[in-house]
């Protein structure tokens, strides 16, 4: 079993930075990919970043490159997702997710409660 818990959300106003951070535990994680999604009210979730656990390959949404980042710290079994030139757009609950395998732009097996980040204009 997989437990994740993300922390970190708040609310700033734009042009701000957040830096989200995904806790997990549970087994090892060397073949596992771990993602990011986002979900604005009355959205569904989409895809914001991704990282395979064992040697940090990427993917990002065209809508937040450049601006976001996405990483780990194996010592610390945390993920993080560095967010600047935060848009009000970019106002939604993040969710952090864990599968094993590869990276997947939609399925993932295990998630968080998620965080609310919110942007001000």
């Amino acid at each position: 079993q997989v437990q994740l818990v993300e922390s970190g959300g708040g609310q700033v106003q734009a042009g701000g930075s957040l830096r989200l951070s995904c806790a997990a535990s549970g087994r090892p994680f060397s073949t596992y990919a771990m993602a990011w999604f986002r979900q604005a009210p009355g959205k569904e979730r989409e895809f914001v970043a991704a990282l395979t656990w064992s040697d940090g390959i990427t993917r990002q949404a065209d809508s937040v490159k450049g601006r976001f980042t996405i990483s780990r710290d194996k010592s610390k079994n945390t993920m993080y997702l560095q967010m600047n030139s935060l848009k009000p757009e970019d106002t939604a609950v993040y969710y952090c997710g864990a599968r094993l395998g590869g990276i997947s732009r939609t399925a993932y097996d295990y998630w968080g409660q998620g965080t609310q980040a919110t942007v001000s204009s």
